[in-house]
């Protein structure tokens, strides 16, 4: 039998690279975000990171304490263009900066995204600042996303929530339910409608929702795609996700 040993040829062009962290109870995100770039020159890697129920400010720092491990383990040892945090209540409990340290600590060049930053770029790329505010956590939860978008300077002109402790509930809301909800909110004066939170399906009824209550629309994840895609230079217009894309 003879071998022959063959020279390999390499590619010569590497696709920007995007590494997700995701809730282990979210159903949602991924999905959100592979029906945005699919067809686009993007590698996107997934790891998840353990979550505690019931949703409470301790449970998502604690959750934030293994951001460093489970960012490590997003292709160990390689170069990441962009690590994604995917959660919005527990980066406004940890803190961005807590956050952005941990995933720096296991990926020091990355770019970091949250969705509670991203959300404030895109408000503020879209000059609003009354914003009326959605959430689906509980009354405590609720109120600490109410106080960070105070805090850096908008005004809340209204809120509702739907009062869930369990991400896994949030995951299960019926989308058809959701935008019957959302669809008949009072906006009270506000520029634009904001729903927080990954796991709710959101993304996928932006555009009806834009035009049924003529205003602008924004969702956690359509806000941490849309900062992702800013970070690796693939920001070119995307349709069918709302405004805030186009």
């Amino acid at each position: 039998m003879n071998s022959t040993k063959i020279e390999p040829k390499y590619i010569s062009k590497s696709n920007p690279r995007v590494g997700l962290i995701a809730l282990a109870s979210d159903f949602m995100i991924e999905r959100d975000f592979i029906n945005v770039i699919k067809d686009r020159e993007i590698d996107f890697f997934v790891n998840r990171i353990e979550c505690y129920n019931p949703l409470t400010k301790e449970n998502l720092i604690k959750m934030s304490d293994k951001v460093t491990d489970v960012a490590k383990d997003i292709l160990p040892d390689q170069y990441i263009d962009c690590v994604v945090y995917g959660c919005t209540s527990g980066t406004i409990a940890a803190g961005y900066n807590s956050i952005e340290q941990k995933v720096k600590a296991a990926k020091p060049m990355a770019e970091v995204t949250t969705p509670s930053t991203a959300a404030i770029k895109a408000l503020n790329k879209l000059n609003i600042r009354k914003l009326c505010l959605f959430t689906p956590y509980s009354k405590k939860l609720n109120d600490d996303v109410i106080e960070y978008f105070k805090s850096e300077g908008f005004e809340i002109t209204s809120n509702s929530y739907f009062d869930i402790e369990s991400d896994y509930d949030i995951g299960k809301v019926d989308q058809n339910y959701l935008y019957d909800v959302l669809s008949k909110i009072d906006l009270n004066g506000a520029e634009a409608l904001f729903v927080s939170c990954t796991a709710l399906p959101v993304l996928p009824i932006i555009d009806k929702l834009e035009k049924k209550l003529n205003s602008i629309v924004l969702s956690s994840n359509q806000a941490l795609i849309w900062d992702t895609l800013v970070k690796i230079n693939k920001d070119n217009q995307v349709e069918g996700f709302g405004k805030l894309f186009r």
